[in-house]
């Protein structure tokens, strides 16, 4: 009698072990599926993400988990906003449709690159911040601390400043990150760890940020004094453009840039251009402007052809792009070129007496006055060229055009 029950209690210890792990796999699977990312009508090669559809259909990703107070924030950055630019960026709930943009179903939210409208839970969206373009990034994310009662903040971000808040209901299962495009050529990159400080941290890195010393910003990303390019690279049109708020003048003629990172082709170049310079032309390859380019020593000065000049640059080397104005040189208000004897600035690198012109020449007039341009490498000459100043003056500019691509840069190196 013993021994049957001790035999009966071993085969139940059996079938119970053998059903705990059927239940454990169970489990797994189901974590498994639970936590799987879902897209559709979408391409999604690493972190980018390209819409497949043939633009009558809208495109959605869900990310695999929920915004959580450990992980609340993520970003995107339009890499091509295609025909129309129709990109969602924005928090649905795990199982959402994935033929509706993110925000026109209820239990979701999102911000809307190509009209800044905010889409709450509704196909009709609301004013809320401005329009967003190739280059910029959207960022949206939860304020954890806020969670009360199935109520959460969700707050969106361009380029890292906050465009606004909305307090939002949360679906059960929690609000999971969701992209939505809508028509050919549209792309982005996708970053679910991006991090976002709070109001005070940001207020205080905004001091430090630098992005207001720059007028435009074409697939390049500013991250202090960093300039890193965000673009495609696959063409002589996918340029990354960066040109500076202010043009050079006798109290600031000279700036610099610090290769960091070569990216795959070190197709880097900088230089000097007029300030409606096209945002898709490397600097110097156009009317208006001359550069010396890092990857093969050139220097181009309104052509697509350019002339041995100095050296290659590579990983660490700092190129300079300055001016040598003449004594009498002085840029009014308006930006206008003028020579004065009057209210002179005397400049500390100045050409001298030979090198200046000599006699009015009625086409110089017309277009501006001659200047000498010089470049430098690692602190030295490399070589100088005349050009003539385009009306507003010459704006720093630095382009970029392969992945990978990051310099250091500093407009007022003298200074100080």
């Amino acid at each position: 009698m013993f021994n049957t029950f001790t035999l009966m209690d071993d085969i139940n210890l059996h079938y119970r072990f053998l059903n705990w792990r059927r239940r454990i796999r169970e489990i797994r699977e189901v974590r498994a599926v639970r936590y799987q990312e879902r897209y559709k009508r979408m391409l999604k090669n690493g972190d980018t993400l390209s819409y497949q559809g043939n633009s009558d259909e809208v495109g959605c990703y869900v990310a695999p988990r929920p915004l959580s107070k450990g992980n609340c924030y993520f970003e995107v950055t339009i890499m091509d906003t295609g025909v129309r630019g129709t990109i969602a960026v924005g928090l649905v709930p795990q199982h959402y449709k994935l033929d509706h943009q993110p925000g026109w179903l209820p239990h979701s939210i999102a911000y809307h690159a190509d009209d800044g409208k905010l889409y709450n839970g509704n196909p009709v969206g609301q004013q809320f911040g401005p329009k967003c373009n190739r280059g910029d990034r959207i960022g949206c994310g939860i304020y954890a601390d806020t969670s009360d009662a199935g109520l959460v903040t969700v707050f969106f971000t361009k380029n890292g400043k906050e465009v606004g808040s909305v307090v939002v209901p949360v679906a059960p299962d929690g609000l999971f990150p969701a992209i939505g495009m809508h028509s050919l050529g549209e792309e982005v990159r996708l970053d679910l760890q991006a991090e976002w400080g709070s109001e005070e941290e940001d207020s205080v890195m905004m001091v430090d940020s630098h992005e207001d010393e720059w007028a435009r910003l074409y697939d390049v990303r500013v991250s202090g004094t960093l300039l890193e390019y965000v673009g495609k690279g696959k063409s002589i049109m996918d340029v990354g453009l960066a040109q500076a708020r202010q043009p050079l003048t006798t109290r600031s003629h000279y700036f610099e840039v610090e290769i960091v990172d070569p990216g795959e082709k070190c197709y880097i170049a900088l230089g000097l251009a007029r300030r409606d310079y096209p945002k898709n032309r490397h600097p110097g390859w156009s009317r208006g402007s001359v550069a010396y380019h890092a990857d093969d020593g050139k220097i181009f000065h309104g052509s697509g052809v350019g002339d041995q000049f100095g050296p290659r640059c590579f990983e660490g080397d700092i190129m300079g792009c300055g001016i040598m104005f003449p004594r009498d040189y002085v840029l009014d208000y308006e930006g206008k070129n003028i020579t004065a004897n009057q209210g002179r600035v005397e400049n500390l690198l100045y050409l001298n007496d030979e090198d200046e012109e000599e006699g009015d020449d009625p086409e110089q007039e017309h277009e501006g006055r001659k200047v000498m341009v010089f470049f430098t490498r690692n602190g030295k000459i490399i070589g100088r060229r005349e050009v003539v100043v385009p009306a507003g003056g010459f704006y720093p500019t630095i382009g970029m055009l392969s992945s990978g691509e990051k310099v250091k840069v500093d407009l007022h190196p003298l200074s100080g």
